[in-house]
């Protein structure tokens, strides 16, 4: 239990004065040292949790959490697989699709693209789609009739009611020989998922047009399926398996998408070590004003071990006048962490109005905005290890105080 005469020792000590100025300065680069350390490791980490999270939620839910293919060309019987697909406990939807690259062509403008079949209603019930319509009418999506995202609309300048032309590498034969599939549509969506390769590279097309303009006829190209219990994706993954028989093959996001959520889990636990360097360093900081301190404050230990002051008194005192300093910086470093992480993108718009530099290009990074994820553990986690690290800083110079020899100290004042 830490004493009033010591709780006011170790507080005077705090205090600057002008004898003590350069332990002072030592001691205030220790505070902003671990302060700017756990700021900065919250806020990395919170983005890189965001990141992860928004990867992960608007890859699974354009693509599902599984997929059921054909082993030997399309799937022509995907209603009746998509029955026994649903029948298993966890599988929440069951989407047949149609996926195949085409060509999109507009006036003399023309750019590659992902052509995806889906029916009107599993387009409805996709709220990734649905809640991302910026214009037209989900009543509009039929026929030949197609959903193309913001950044292709704007790259290419195609609004509303526009008609592009779509060349697919199927081949047909005709009287002049065998010619890629060409077809014209006409927009009637324009979406926006909030991700940049969706929103530049992807077309949405009716599941019987798709049909028609891969001449695939009454098949499609995979079932994609969404689970309720992500959670139990083995057990479920096993028990599809054992309800397809062998008519079908299965595949999970992870076989997907496994060496990219790899790169990010090792990403993150890297930026974390090398951010934790900055908190070490500064803990090494409070070692060294520590000491300092000890050895300016040499002659008023002694004095007190006179009066009667004991040696764990001394640890005492010293010890809560260094955890003092790392204690103020994490809390500090907390609070300015936890603040930039909750309002990252009002952050970023002021910096970037103010420097008329671009700090974000969704083009590279995939999302259109910076995402921020605040995992409390995670933060009592940096807290917890800023605040033992300011404190195992500590333990040696206490000692050294504690162990001062009153006479030796006394000696030559």
């Amino acid at each position: 239990m830490i004493s009033k005469f010591e709780r006011t020792v170790a507080w005077r000590y705090l205090r600057s004065k002008k004898a003590e100025g350069f332990v002072s300065v030592i001691a205030g680069f220790s505070f902003a040292g671990i302060m700017l350390g756990v700021a900065t490791l919250i806020i990395v980490m919170s983005v890189m949790n965001g990141f992860r999270e928004e990867l992960f939620s608007r890859i699974l839910g354009m693509g599902g959490h599984m997929n059921a293919y054909s082993h030997v060309g399309a799937l022509t019987d995907y209603v009746t697989l998509g029955d026994a697909i649903k029948s298993v406990r966890g599988v929440e939807m069951v989407t047949p699709v149609i996926e195949g690259q085409t060509l999109l062509s507009y006036h003399s403008a023309a750019s590659g693209v992902m052509v995806r079949g889906i029916s009107q209603a599993d387009f409805a019930n996709r709220d990734i789609l649905f809640d991302g319509i910026k214009r037209g009418e989900l009543e509009n999506f039929r026929d030949f009739k197609i959903a193309i995202g913001t950044v292709l609309a704007n790259k290419l300048h195609i609004d509303i009611g526009d008609k592009i032309t779509l060349t697919s590498p199927v081949l047909k034969s005709t009287p002049f020989g065998t010619v890629p599939t060409q077809r014209s549509f006409e927009v009637a969506m324009i979406f926006d998922v909030e991700m940049y390769e969706y929103n530049s590279g992807f077309v949405f097309m009716p599941l019987p047009a798709a049909q028609k303009f891969f001449q695939l006829k009454n098949g499609v190209s995979s079932i994609e399926i969404f689970l309720n219990e992500p959670d139990r994706i083995d057990e479920i993954r096993s028990a599809i398996e054992i309800e397809l028989n062998g008519r079908a093959g299965i595949y999970d996001w992870r076989d997907m998408n496994k060496s990219f959520f790899n790169a990010l889990e090792v990403e993150r636990n890297v930026m974390f070590l090398i951010l934790s360097m900055i908190i070490i360093v500064a803990a090494f900081n409070i070692i060294s004003s520590m000491i300092m301190l000890v050895k300016d404050k040499g002659h008023d230990i002694a004095i007190m071990r006179t009066m009667g002051a004991t040696r764990g008194n001394m640890m005492r005192i010293f010890m809560l006048t260094g955890a003092s300093i790392g204690f103020i910086g994490t809390i500090m470093g907390a609070i300015i962490g936890v603040s930039f992480a909750l309002n990252i993108e009002r952050v970023r718009a002021v910096i970037e109005g103010l420097t008329g530099a671009s700090l974000w290009d969704a083009e590279i990074r995939f999302l259109s905005e910076i995402p921020a994820l605040l995992d409390i553990n995670e933060v009592i986690s940096v807290i917890l290890m800023a605040f033992l690290l300011s404190v195992f800083a500590t333990i040696y110079p206490a000692w050294r105080a504690a162990r001062l020899d009153p006479v030796e100290a006394l000696r030559y004042e």
